[in-house]
């Protein structure tokens, strides 16, 4: 329904909203309340109604993410399909804003003659998550690309920052405090439209053929340690087929989890936590997670 409680509000809300739905593991518990905002002007309008202190989530396609079964105490922030800005800013500069998924981007940046961003084709997120994480795939990592950053806090203030104010490594990006990324802008090269599209062709079936494309699962859930990949020590641990509940260790790629149609996110969490314990056992190596786990272990009565 519509925020009738904000009359100037252009966006939609929604209360005690099931989660499950808008996340790629298709599990998760409810949200206190879910906001859908018409474009950026109004989700800027709306973080400034919110109280001081509100916890936020910020969600796009719902990949790389566990949302506990009691789900989430706060307010969500659903941006994809309403964040969908993409723009040529110059010959070789596309503007993009958070809620645009990778792979559109990656098309449309191949139809405009640009290319470095095939990868992102390969990213089941939006492209918010990919700057939020430094995402990447097949060799390539989404802020090397990037020039200009715009931000959001929690008052509704819009901040334009350089790449320099933030710290990025593998998997991983560190940003001011209390800001959520809006848009960027990134620098490409100028390319032949028919190689791109043909490099996108391959990326795609080179993915289909090696992770289980079609089973619920969050993407990638540890990241590679150095110098190794986390899929080879979880398969070398003897973990690959592991069923927990509902959640199995894929088959067919060894570093995702998948949700077998009845899984509950105790279930992955659970199985997060044996693979971890186990591939440690086993070659002494710690995994990190590459999935971020928010909300409440438990349904709320």
């Amino acid at each position: 329904m519509a925020a009738q409680d904000k009359p100037s509000l252009r966006g939609e809300m929604r209360f005690n909203e099931p989660l499950a739905r808008y996340t790629t593991w298709r599990v998760g518990g409810p949200a206190r309340q879910l906001y859908r905002p018409a474009d950026s002007a109004d989700l800027l309008q709306f973080l400034a109604t919110l109280p001081a202190g509100e916890p936020l989530l910020w969600l796009g396609l719902g990949s790389n993410l566990l949302i506990r079964d009691g789900g989430f105490s706060g307010t969500v922030i659903a941006t994809q399909g309403r964040l969908d800005g993409m723009e040529l800013v110059s010959a070789t500069e596309l503007r993009v804003e958070a809620g645009v998924s990778c792979a559109q981007v990656a098309r449309f940046a191949a139809r405009q003659g640009l290319c470095g961003v095939e990868f992102l084709t390969g990213i089941p997120g939006t492209f918010g998550g990919a700057l939020a994480m430094n995402a990447g795939a097949f060799g390539g990592e989404t802020w090397t690309h990037v020039t200009a950053v715009e931000t959001v806090d929690r008052t509704g203030k819009l901040h334009k920052r350089l790449p320099t104010e933030f710290k990025v490594g593998y998997r991983q990006v560190e940003r001011p405090a209390e800001e959520w990324f809006l848009a960027a802008t990134l620098h490409l090269e100028a390319g032949d439209v028919s190689e791109s599209q043909r490099q996108i062709r391959a990326l795609l079936e080179r993915r289909n053929s090696s992770q289980p494309i079609g089973q619920p699962s969050c993407g990638s859930v540890f990241r590679n340690p150095p110098g190794d990949h986390a899929a080879r020590l979880i398969e070398a641990a003897g973990l690959k087929g592991t069923v927990i509940g509902g959640a199995q260790v894929s088959e067919k790629h060894a570093n995702f989890i998948i949700n077998r149609g009845d899984a509950t996110a105790m279930d992955i969490e659970a199985m997060i936590q044996q693979v971890r314990k186990q591939v440690q056992a086993a070659s002494g190596v710690e995994l990190i997670t590459e999935v971020h786990i928010v909300g409440e272990a438990e349904e709320r009565l």
